[in-house]
């Protein structure tokens, strides 16, 4: 059933009330990110350690040559053939996008828990330009969140802020970390499921579509 048709007069006014209402919600994000931005950090005690191609990695190491750091908690779990397809969608989001974050002294990486001899081929067979790594043999998904040790579907835990729910033990986020000019590093911010929705531009172009979004 398509939408009511009316005389362009009425859609402005219409228009013009629900402009209102954006320009609310926009305030309110421009004041949630500085709430954000201004939240305490943790310092991070334990040597992780990932791997890609060329060997082992530090979280230090995943920093490269910049001081902010955001991982995409890319849901590819051991034993799985292949990564989430709603994660997929994601990664072909973030894919091409990563160097704009240069400007900004701050990385974009993806993790997962998958070995990196299955990231890379799947890497390579979906053209994602981005630095992608395996965290297995660490803590890392599981301190923060990405994975669960219960492979049962829907299960449930509660990170302190928020509930969330894995898919067969994995779960996908945002874990945001900093370093200061001693070494240390420092974790900021983390956010799943919903919580990081903003983060994928398609959606914000599916959302302005009448029929909204569509995977």
């Amino acid at each position: 059933m398509p939408n009511k048709v009316v005389p362009r007069e009425d859609w402005l006014a219409q228009r013009k009330a629900l402009l209102l209402l954006e320009k609310a919600h926009t305030q309110e994000r421009e004041r949630l990110a500085k709430l954000r931005q201004a939240l305490p950090w943790v310092k991070v005690e334990k040597d992780y350690r990932f791997h890609n191609a060329d060997g082992e990695l530090s979280l230090l190491d995943l920093f490269a040559d910049r001081n902010q750091l955001m991982i995409y908690h890319l849901m590819f779990g051991t034993g799985w053939d292949a990564p989430c397809i709603g994660c997929s969608q994601w990664a072909d989001a973030l894919s091409g996008t990563t160097h704009q974050f240069k400007h900004a002294d701050a990385r974009v990486i993806a993790v997962s828990r998958a070995p990196v001899e299955q990231l890379l081929p799947v890497q390579q067979e979906r053209h994602w330009r981005f630095t992608w790594v395996s965290s297995l043999g660490s803590d890392f998904n599981l301190d923060y969140y990405a994975s669960s040790d219960d492979l049962s579907q829907g299960c449930k835990a509660e990170t302190g802020s928020e509930t969330v729910e894995f898919d067969r033990g994995e779960n996908h986020g945002v874990s945001v970390f900093a370093r200061n000019d001693a070494g240390e590093v420092f974790h900021t911010y983390s956010s799943y499921n919903r919580g990081i929705e903003a983060l994928n531009g398609s959606m914000g172009y599916l959302d302005l579509l009448p029929k909204g979004r569509a995977w």
